[in-house]
């Protein structure tokens, strides 16, 4: 199954590889009211009425008026340059305007652009003007948490990256995602040591972009790899600016004769590894690229290392957009019609789960939408998919976090699906989950900052 679309995926592998997007601080995507009755109301994959007309007609709570929702979306594009949640805001807010809104009110996302180090900043902007947050995300989300309790913002991030901000009070992950004191690429981990590739049990090298974040990352893989049994005989640090010569890492990696490598930064840096790599000659039996370069710009880049080495990643539970699925096909196509220059990435697929959740929730609460009612509602779901987007979470009891994974193999005609050992459809469900001995940071919590759940209103 060949990927026909650049699907780039992991924010959360570096600081400098944050998936975001966006256009500036206040800049509204595009879309028109949908107020007419003759309006059908919108379906996606199997939910049915996700946006429709209505009669809304108060201003019941701040950023709601009787004909507008505003919603602030998170970004660091000032710093990546890469707009995929605002892509994904757009072709949302564009297709449920279109079909009505939400009973009657239109939806309006207005971009927060943290250009990486303002968080905080934005974030107070957001707790002035917005209703929520939905679908965005920021490499330094920690920064800005603590604002958000303290104004009892409600959020459906696409992604988290940071402890302190991932599962933090009031926010409700719609994909499956990063979850606090878990490691969800155990059976990735497993499926990669213990089955396809036993040889490179004794011998798996890890190398991390040299921030906060990464540093955190590789402490975790290292855990769970020991755990497992696995021996790390290599750990690296490189700048995380990028480096102009990946020599010396190549020559360390096959001086120490490392078979299994898990990468953690872009993908433009791991293609010029690999390509040092190659030109040496040295083949590892596998490379987690982390599903960042899950996208055809890496396979382009790798030129004959596509083939050569065995770059495999982990979508952790979401369907391959090369996948035959009516959610995946409908989104394509949705994407063709609102905004057909724009990206389909994992994470803009993530975002569309969190718009997905945050609308339904929103029309079943009616003319008198507060921010307690769509948290509420939206924390009812026990098997939340996405329309079918990607395997069912129960977002009533997230924890434990759903154990699935499914993992891609990069060649040069593509993404293929690898041999990992479905079991349910197009994903492996048999490895729970596994919890975390080290102590990596805890999320926020109202407490934290002297609320309570009583107060949201």
């Amino acid at each position: 199954m060949k990927l026909h679309k650049p699907f780039v995926v992991f924010a959360a592998v570096a600081v400098l590889a944050t998936g975001c997007g966006g256009r500036g601080a206040t800049t509204e995507t595009d879309s028109g009211p949908g107020r007419s009755d003759s309006v059908t109301a919108a379906d996606f994959g199997d939910l049915t009425g996700v946006c429709q007309p209505g009669d809304a007609s108060s201003a019941s709570a701040q950023g709601v008026a009787a004909d507008a929702i505003n919603v602030g979306v998170f970004s660091d594009i000032g710093f990546t340059k890469n707009s995929e949640f605002i892509d994904a805001a757009k072709v949302f807010t564009s297709w449920c305007n279109d079909a009505g809104g939400i009973d009657g009110r239109e939806l309006v996302a207005v971009t927060r652009d943290a250009k990486l180090m303002e968080p905080r900043q934005r974030m107070i902007e957001a707790c002035r003007e917005d209703f929520a947050l939905v679908g965005g995300g920021t490499g330094l989300d920690a920064l800005g948490v603590e604002e958000r309790l303290e104004c009892m913002l409600p959020s459906f991030p696409a992604q988290t990256v940071q402890e302190k901000a991932a599962g933090a009070d009031l926010e409700i992950s719609a994909s499956p995602a990063k979850i606090p004191g878990y490691d969800n690429y155990v059976g990735f981990r497993t499926w990669a040591v213990d089955e396809a590739y036993p040889d490179s049990k004794n011998a798996v090298g890890m190398i991390n972009g040299d921030s906060g974040v990464t540093r955190t990352i590789g402490a975790m893989n290292r855990e769970t790899l020991e755990d497992l049994g696995a021996t790390v005989i290599y750990d690296e640090l490189y700048p995380a600016m990028g480096v102009a010569d990946w020599t010396p890492y190549a020559q360390a990696i096959k001086s120490k004769g490392v078979r299994g490598l898990i990468f953690m930064g872009t993908w433009q840096q791991l293609a010029k590894l690999e390509e040092s790599l190659t030109n040496m000659d040295y083949k590892l039996d596998w490379i987690d690229a982390n599903n960042n370069a899950y996208n055809e710009q890496f396979i382009a880049l790798l030129g004959k290392s596509a083939d050569f080495q065995n770059n495999v990643v982990d979508l952790s539970g979401v369907a391959p957009l090369g996948s035959d699925e009516a959610a995946v096909a409908q989104l394509r196509e949705l994407y063709a019609q609102y905004a057909p220059d724009a990206q389909i990435t994992l994470p803009a697929m993530r975002a569309w789960s969190s718009w997905l959740l945050f609308a339904k929730a929103a029309s079943a609460c009616g003319d008198a939408l507060t921010r307690r009612c769509v948290y509420d509602t939206a924390a009812q779901e026990t098997a939340w998919t996405g329309g079918g987007l990607h395997v069912a979470s129960n977002l009533a009891q997230p924890l434990p976090p759903q154990p699935c994974f499914n993992i891609e193999r990069a060649t040069s005609d593509g993404w293929m699906p690898a041999d990992f050992g479905a079991d349910d459809g197009l994903y492996r469900c048999d490895i729970p989950a596994r919890k975390f001995d080290g102590d990596y940071g805890t999320p926020m919590t109202l407490a934290d900052v002297g609320k309570n759940i009583d107060e949201l209103e």
